[in-house]
C-alpha cells in the first residue's frame, strides 16, 4: 500500500447504499466524520468515539462495523450501508423501523439508528432469533432512554414479520 500524506486528500471510491461514490479524504479522517460531513449521512451517529456505545454502527461488506474506529481511506473498494439505506423507497419505512415506531422503541432516538442497522444485519442471518439472543447481541449497544424491552419487544415483532414474509 502506498504511503499516505498527512496532509494530503485521498480518493476513495467505494459504494454507499448502493450507490458508487469517489471522494477525498484526509488519510486521519474517521469514517464517521467523512460519512455525517462530507457525505451528508447523518444518520450515521457520533457517541463515544471509542467503539463502546454503537450510535456510528455501520454495514460494511455485509457485517456490522463502528464507524468510529474506521478511518474513511480504509473503506476503498468496500460496500458500505447506513440507516438511510433501511427504508425500501422514500416515505416508506423497513419492517424492523415499522416495528421500532409500532412499540415506541426509541425516545431520544440517538442509538437507533446503530441499532437498527446492527439487528438489520443480525435479523438477516439470525430470523430465528428469540429474546435471549436479542438480548446478547444488543449488549453492543448502550441505549439511556428506553431500557430496552420495547427494543427487544420490536426486534421480535420484526423477526417474525420477516420470517412471515419469507415464508409467503
Amino acid at each position: 500500500m502506498p504511503r499516505l500524506s498527512a496532509n494530503a486528500r485521498h480518493t476513495v471510491r467505494f459504494t454507499l447504499n448502493g450507490r458508487a461514490v469517489a471522494a477525498d479524504a484526509p488519510p486521519r479522517m474517521l469514517l464517521t466524520d467523512f460519512l455525517r460531513h462530507d457525505l451528508g449521512m447523518t444518520g450515521v451517529h457520533v457517541g463515544c468515539e471509542h467503539g463502546v456505545c454503537g450510535a456510528c454502527t455501520i454495514e460494511i461488506d455485509g457485517a456490522p462495523a463502528r464507524a468510529c474506529l474506521t478511518l474513511a481511506v480504509q473503506i476503498e473498494g468496500a460496500s458500505l450501508r447506513t440507516v438511510e439505506a433501511l427504508a425500501p423507497e422514500p416515505g416508506r419505512l423497513s419492517i424492523l423501523q415499522e416495528a421500532f415506531r409500532r412499540h415506541h422503541a426509541l425516545q431520544c432516538g440517538f442509538c437507533t439508528p446503530g441499532i437498527l442497522m446492527s439487528l438489520d444485519i443480525y435479523l438477516r442471518t439470525n430470523p430465528d432469533a428469540d429474546e435471549a439472543m436479542l438480548r446478547e447481541y444488543l449488549g453492543g449497544h448502550l441505549c439511556r432512554c428506553t431500557g430496552y424491552v420495547p427494543i427487544v419487544a420490536a426486534a421480535l415483532d420484526a423477526a417474525q414479520r420477516l420470517r412471515e414474509q419469507a415464508n409467503a
